[in-house]
C-alpha cells in the first residue's frame, strides 16, 4: 500500500515541477525581446518605414532597391529564379532544381533523376520555392521521406544539394554607381545542442535548459518522437537542423569575421546578379577560417529587400541596438530605391504588394512545418 501511495505522489511532484518550468519558460520568453512575437517587436520599425515613405515621397520606394527581383524581394519571390540569376557565380552555388506542381509520381521521378545526374546522395534539402523564415524547409534522408514530402507539398519545391558545415548570414548592399559594395552584417548561426546526463529524458533536458525553455513548445513538437529518450551522459543532442531563428537556431553577431577577403568575394558574387543591390546571403562553409578567407563557400539562399541583418538577435544585444540597426538598414534600402528611381526604375505599388502577400499566404497554407 505504501508503494501505491508514494508513486502517484512522485508523479504529481514531477508534473508540478514541469508545469512550473513551462510557466518559467513563458515568463523568460516575454522578458527576452529576441523571442517576442512580430506584432510586439515590429511596430517601431513600421513607424520608421512610414517616416521614410513620407521623406522620400513613396511608401513603397524600397521595392526599387532590387530591380531584378519582383517587388525587390518583398514577399513570395521565387528562390529558384534568384539562384538562376546567380548562374555566373556557379562555383559558389550548390546544385538545385525546381520540382513543379505535377503529380507525385512525376515529381519523385524527376527528383531521383536529378540526383542521379548530379551524383547526389541523401541527405538532400527540400523547400518551398516561395517561403519565409525557414517555413517548409526539410532535410530528407531517404526516398521514403522525399516521397512523403512531395506527396503533401501542394506548391513548387526546390530540391537542393545538402551542404554540411557551419552557416552564416551575410547582409550586403551596394549603392547604384558605386564600384564596390559593403558587407553590412554577418550572423553566425548555431544549432542548439543539449548534453545528456544519463538520467533525464530529452523533454526534461529541454525544460531545464536556460535557453531551450524559451522555445520549449517548438522543440518538444519538433522532437516529439524522441522526447522520452534518455541521452547517455555526455551525449550531444542537436535539437534542430535549420538555421532560422524563429525555428530554434541561435544567432550571434559575427562582425569579427568580416575581412577584406570576405568582402571582396561577396561583392564579386553579388555583382554577377545584374539588378541586385540589397539583401542577405545565407552561406554554408566548412569552417570559420574558410569563411573569413572567402573560400569553399556555398550560397544556399539569397533573400531580398525584407531580409534582415539577423545579427540583431544575438542575446548580448539590447533592444535599442536592434532598432538602431534595422532603422539604418531600411534607410539604406530607401536610399538605394531612390537612386534606382532616378534611373527610371518604377517601385511596386501598394496594390502589387497586397497581391503578392495574398498569393504568398495562399501558397504558405500548404507549407509543412
Amino acid at each position: 500500500m505504501e508503494l501505491d501511495f508514494v508513486q502517484p505522489r512522485r508523479s504529481f511532484t514531477g508534473a508540478l515541477s514541469r508545469a512550473r518550468r513551462e510557466f518559467f519558460g513563458w515568463l523568460k520568453r516575454w522578458s527576452r525581446w529576441e523571442f517576442w512575437p512580430p506584432y510586439l517587436f515590429y511596430p517601431p520599425v513600421v513607424a520608421y518605414i512610414a517616416y521614410l515613405g513620407i521623406r522620400f515621397r513613396s511608401w513603397t520606394l524600397f521595392t526599387a532597391a532590387n530591380p531584378a527581383i519582383p517587388a525587390g524581394g518583398f514577399v513570395g519571390e521565387s528562390k529558384h529564379q534568384i539562384l538562376e540569376q546567380l548562374k555566373d557565380a556557379a562555383p559558389w552555388l550548390p546544385c538545385s532544381t525546381l520540382l513543379a506542381c505535377e503529380g507525385t509520381t512525376q515529381r519523385v521521378a524527376g527528383a531521383e533523376e536529378f540526383m542521379r545526374q548530379h551524383g547526389l546522395q541523401f541527405p538532400v534539402v527540400l523547400k518551398p520555392d516561395a517561403g519565409q523564415r525557414g517555413s517548409g524547409v526539410s532535410i530528407v534522408r531517404s526516398s521514403e521521406q522525399m516521397c512523403d514530402y512531395l506527396t503533401h507539398a501542394v506548391f513548387p519545391v526546390i530540391l537542393q544539394e545538402y551542404v554540411p558545415g557551419e552557416e552564416y548570414g551575410v547582409f550586403y548592399y551596394r549603392y547604384p554607381g558605386d564600384e564596390r559594395g559593403r558587407v553590412f552584417s554577418v550572423t553566425e548561426k548555431l544549432m542548439p545542442v543539449l548534453l545528456g546526463d544519463g538520467r533525464r529524458t530529452l523533454k526534461e533536458l529541454i525544460l531545464w535548459d536556460d535557453r531551450a525553455i524559451c522555445m520549449s513548445d517548438f522543440f518538444l513538437r519538433k522532437n516529439s518522437e524522441r522526447i522520452q529518450e534518455v541521452p547517455a551522459a555526455g551525449e550531444s543532442v542537436q535539437l534542430v537542423e535549420i538555421g532560422t531563428h524563429c525555428r530554434g537556431a541561435i544567432f550571434l553577431d559575427g562582425g569579427d569575421t568580416i575581412t577584406p577577403e570576405l568582402e571582396e568575394v561577396i561583392d564579386r558574387i553579388a555583382r554577377t546578379f545584374d539588378g541586385f543591390f540589397f539583401g542577405r546571403f545565407d552561406i554554408r562553409v566548412p569552417s570559420r577560417q574558410d569563411f573569413m578567407a572567402g573560400r569553399n563557400m556555398k550560397i544556399v539562399e539569397l533573400n531580398g529587400v525584407t531580409s534582415e541583418a539577423t545579427h540583431i538577435y544575438d542575446p548580448k544585444l539590447r533592444l535599442f541596438d536592434a532598432y538602431r540597426v534595422l532603422f539604418q538598414q531600411w534607410r539604406i534600402a530607401f536610399e538605394i530605391g531612390d537612386l534606382n528611381r532616378a534611373r527610371g526604375i518604377r517601385p511596386a505599388t501598394v496594390g502589387d504588394l497586397f497581391n503578392a502577400t495574398r498569393e504568398y499566404g495562399r501558397l504558405a497554407q500548404g507549407h509543412p512545418e
